[in-house]
């Protein structure tokens, strides 16, 4: 489990509309919030989503991204995208490599029954590509709002 003071995992995926991002093109330019998700367009996804896209210009202001990433595909980040009107960068981890490096893919139990998924968890990472704040098995309403508040402890 990555913890504040880890060295935050490098990583390059496709976004939504399939260019590839690579997290060490921000240091030393950008702090990032990356916040790991279950599933595009489901209640509690679409909730975090749209509350951290509200918050965009806020977090813009402390020169932070804001990265979002399940193992949905490419185009299915597009359609969620463009459905919510979304404005945080959806990237596609559909092996799963990210989301095990950040330990964020575990098994679940849901009505007695046993499977893997991710652990919704969020990030807040510095300009030099420290981990600064952790925190997991997020709950989505209201969650934008307390990452803006620990974005704004190290901006």
């Amino acid at each position: 489990m990555l913890k504040p003071g880890d060295k935050a995992p490098v990583f390059a995926l496709p976004d939504a509309d399939m260019h590839m991002i690579s997290s060490d093109g921000y240091l030393g330019k950008s702090h990032l919030v990356i916040y790991f998700y279950p599933k595009d367009d489901t209640t509690g996804c679409t909730i975090e989503a749209v509350e951290l896209s509200d918050l965009m210009e806020e977090f813009a202001s402390l020169e932070t991204q804001v990265i979002g990433i399940s193992r949905d595909n490419c185009i299915s980040h597009a359609a969620f995208r463009d459905k919510h009107g979304l404005t945080v960068t959806l990237l596609a981890d559909t092996d799963g490599e990210v989301c095990s490096a950040y330990d964020v893919w575990r098994e679940k139990e849901k009505n007695g029954e046993k499977r893997m998924g991710i652990l919704r968890s969020t990030f807040v990472i510095d300009k030099s590509g420290v981990v600064r704040e952790t925190i997991y098995d997020v709950k989505p309403k209201g969650h934008a709002a307390q990452v803006l508040e620990m974005v704004k402890k190290i901006a």
